[in-house]
């Protein structure tokens, strides 16, 4: 019986390994090297160390962890090992978060080229004042959580909202990282909230400042600006900008302890793409901002801001298609 299998004369292989083009890489590598070396590009090369990037993210759900004990583990956890659990997740939890913010601090000297800022005492002593913070900001999601429970009737259940929402999700993220601000912990904070902004496309800088009661509905598209002021039970639709002004060049230098962004008082509603800008622009308690707003200007308390109906043009057969 004859066989139809053919057999090439040349390996497949050898005819893709002649075509290789290895030796092209190196001049590349060569070119990367120089413009490294010339200034132009930035990298990290050289013994100042840097926080892990993913350390951090580690961090952030150790916190949740912490914070929202049985949510997220595979652990299960009792009334009788609570104790034991929250001990041993938050002295863990201390050691990495000390050995992230020693490596932060020490990175930003040596970049700057400060004397020794005493990286290990400061790093201790940061790291426990954010343990010591956890309470309050347990207390804080605690608000957040009820008042996405009172404002949203699509959800009736705390652990829908714990589990699910985005918005609760960057707040939690946003509560954390505001405290190591507070602190004057250099790059984790950011590296914290632009997390969660990769997650759940909510930007919200470390630096504004939030009170309790914060419901988030949606989310997406969210942007608050580090010197942004929210007051107490305060509500965000998708879309949403707090933001700053139109800067001039050289902002990142002389505006950068200015205030930029807006303050919204107490009981405030603001509704889906509206944006609002200016450090001296003020929306008064118990005031409703409707959707597609443009505001750089100040709202009165008890005020309510919405556009006049639009127009709409309907085109088309009278009667249907014939």
């Amino acid at each position: 019986m004859t066989s139809n299998i053919h057999i090439p004369e040349h390996c497949d292989h050898e005819t893709f390994s002649s075509a290789c083009l290895h030796d092209k890489v190196p001049p590349v590598v060569k070119t990367l090297v120089a413009a490294w070396k010339s200034g132009d590009c930035f990298e990290h090369v050289g013994p100042v160390p840097i926080p892990s990037h993913r350390a951090i993210i580690d961090i952030i759900y150790q916190v949740r962890q912490i914070l929202f004990p049985g949510y997220f583990t595979r652990t299960k956890i009792y009334a009788s090992n609570l104790e034991y659990y929250l001990g041993k997740e938050t002295t863990e939890l201390y050691e990495r978060l000390t050995d992230e913010i020693i490596m932060a601090i020490r990175h930003d000297c040596r970049r700057t080229n400060q004397p020794c800022t005493q990286c290990e005492e400061r790093g201790h002593r940061m790291a426990l004042s954010f343990i010591e913070s956890l309470p309050g900001i347990s207390a804080l999601l605690s608000t957040d959580i009820r008042a996405t429970l009172a404002g949203d009737p699509a959800t009736a259940s705390s652990d829908e909202v714990i589990f699910c929402y985005p918005g609760l999700l960057a707040t939690s993220i946003y509560r954390m990282a505001h405290e190591l601000y507070l602190l004057q912990v250099p790059i984790i904070p950011r590296i914290m909230t632009e997390h969660a902004h990769s997650l759940t496309g909510i930007d919200i800088h470390p630096g504004a400042s939030i009170g309790p009661g914060f419901f988030i509905d949606h989310g997406t598209g969210v942007v608050i600006g580090e010197t942004t002021f929210i007051g107490s039970n305060v509500r965000l639709y998708q879309g949403v900008t707090l933001g700053a002004l139109s800067l001039p060049k050289d902002a990142g230098k002389t505006l950068q302890h200015v205030k930029r962004h807006p303050t919204i008082e107490d009981d405030v509603i603001i509704y889906a793409n509206t944006t609002i800008l200016g450090g001296d622009t003020e929306i008064g308690a118990r005031s409703v901002i409707g959707g597609n707003i443009w505001l750089t200007e100040s709202v009165p308390s008890d005020t309510r801001v919405v556009l006049k109906r639009p127009e709409l043009i309907y085109s088309g057969r009278k009667g249907g298609t014939s």
